[in-house]
């Protein structure tokens, strides 16, 4: 019925249709352009996180993630490692870059073409990346020393993205840091009437003197 309605309207090539027993109309505009417009979207290997290619071009610019997974220390047996911790720090990052908060959203991600695309692996024939569970321990295993040391590299490649901007004619650098609480977990103990909850407190740095930094 659909495919009648529209031929009545449009002088067309009834071959620019797709076959009755689907539902996805492949070919846009039918008897607008002499040649058909056609959108398919059966590609197997396909991401909605195409933008993150220009976020890993500006972190090699800046060096900012190599510089932090140099401040970490691995102390997991050679034989049993498949996840680099540069490989899992870049993993996490890009993940919370493109709106995926929590680890478990690794699961999906985890044979996202793009994504494996940003960790440094082919698109199609690499490995898939690290799964929850890994990234969990991999969170849960940096200690207070490397976070102390991810920070000063934080600061050092934000200073230095400075000098370079300015040629050193920075006077003045100006940090904000936002504070953002959300919680991590409660529990509710009906003996004694008491409702326990954890909260993760955050500190957002930006740059106040360049918006876009």
């Amino acid at each position: 019925m659909v495919q009648s309605r529209c031929l009545c309207g449009f002088e067309t090539n009834p071959e620019a249709f797709v076959p009755e027993h689907t539902t996805t109309q492949s070919v846009l505009f039918p008897g607008i352009f002499k040649r058909p417009v056609v959108a398919q979207f059966d590609q197997s290997q396909g991401s909605s996180d195409g933008g993150a290619v220009l976020l890993k071009a500006a972190d090699r610019g800046l060096g900012l993630t190599a510089a932090l997974a140099a401040c970490l220390k691995d102390e997991r047996q050679a034989v049993k490692v498949d996840h680099e911790l540069e490989e899992l720090l870049t993993q996490r990052i890009m993940a919370i870059a493109c709106g995926y908060e929590d680890a478990n959203d690794a699961a999906r991600l985890a044979s996202d073409p793009v994504h494996k695309l940003l960790v440094g692996r082919d698109p199609v024939k690499g490995e898939d990346l690290a799964s929850q569970p890994t990234l969990s321990r991999f969170e849960n295993s940096v200690g207070r020393k490397e976070l102390f040391r991810m920070a000063e590299a934080l600061a050092d490649t934000v200073i230095e993205r400075h000098r370079k901007r300015l040629k050193g004619r920075a006077r003045r650098i100006t940090i904000d840091l936002d504070p953002r609480s959300h919680r991590r977990s409660h529990t509710w103990r009906p003996a004694a009437d008491i409702f326990q909850l954890a909260l993760r407190h955050v500190l957002l740095p930006a740059d106040g003197g360049i918006p876009h930094f």
